[in-house]
């Protein structure tokens, strides 16, 4: 069972005080683990810091999170956000946002990002605006099985491909990540829809233990170390799961496989 986030309440409450006593703030909005009561001791605090107009350029992001317990990292991570280690070794994602043309964005995270509860994600909200904004992502993002699982067979084929490229190439370092980064996604993405286990859709790979013991199994035939017949052997049996995921997807919903490519990919695949 996930153990209490007392450490990451404290820390929401303390992140609520000093927003509150920022004037230079006009919003703060969780997102994560928190917001989807989901959260345990391990569980990092993310969120938005909406700096009005005026102070955008006075506002030091990484000096106002200090202000919530003494940092041992801070930098700018590769998306443009602030990451931070705090000293109790909790991480935290602060995205610093210009409110004024940032909070009107939030209309387009529907569909994408969930937000069950408002009034637990919106920790300040001065002008209203921002609760407003929020409120369309109470619906949870729900994959419309047709053209999901149409994408989901393509990518699959793509990015199997590219693996087995760069494996006869070589490449077994590359292979091996390309199997983790590129392909394992987007099969239990396709596991999911298939279950109908869409609650994780966005980390499908997060509390799969939980949702779908018997895909981590399966899973579980499809890694291996770097050797190089074992990272021929898992592209293989890889491919072999993919395959199956996607004959069983356009046989519920009527969908058309490209045999022949896949019959190609198998052979190419074999010949490794």
């Amino acid at each position: 069972m996930p153990r209490p986030a007392l450490s990451l309440d404290r820390r929401i409450a303390r992140l609520r005080e000093i927003a509150e006593a920022e004037p230079r703030l006009e919003g703060v909005l969780l997102y994560g683990s928190w917001t989807q009561g989901e959260a345990d001791e391990y569980s990092d605090i993310e969120a938005y810091l909406y700096v009005a107009d005026e102070h955008a350029a006075s506002f030091d992001g990484t000096e106002f999170v200090s202000r919530l317990a003494p940092l041992e990292l801070a930098y700018t991570n590769l998306f443009g956000v602030l990451a931070v280690v705090f000293d109790d070794l909790m991480r935290g994602e602060f995205h610093v946002e210009t409110s004024g043309s940032a909070i009107p964005e939030i209309s387009s995270w529907k569909g994408v990002i969930h937000l069950p509860s408002p009034e637990t994600a919106v920790l300040l909200d001065r002008t209203g605006r921002l609760t407003e904004a929020v409120r369309p992502l109470v619906e949870p993002v729900v994959p419309d099985p047709v053209p999901t699982a149409e994408r989901l067979i393509g990518e699959l084929a793509n990015w199997t491909l590219m693996t087995g490229q760069v494996l006869a190439r070589g490449e077994y370092t590359r292979a091996h990540a390309g199997l983790a980064i590129m392909v394992a996604p987007h099969q239990l993405k396709l596991a999911r829809l298939l279950h109908g286990s869409t609650g994780h859709w966005l980390t499908p790979s997060r509390a799969l233990e939980t949702d779908l013991p018997d895909v981590v199994e399966r899973y579980g035939r499809t890694t291996g170390d770097i050797a190089p017949e074992e990272v021929r052997r898992t592209v293989r049996e890889s491919w072999t799961w993919s395959r199956g995921l996607s004959r069983e997807a356009a046989a519920r919903w009527g969908l058309s496989i490209p045999e022949e490519l896949h019959e190609r990919i198998t052979g190419f695949l074999d010949r490794l």
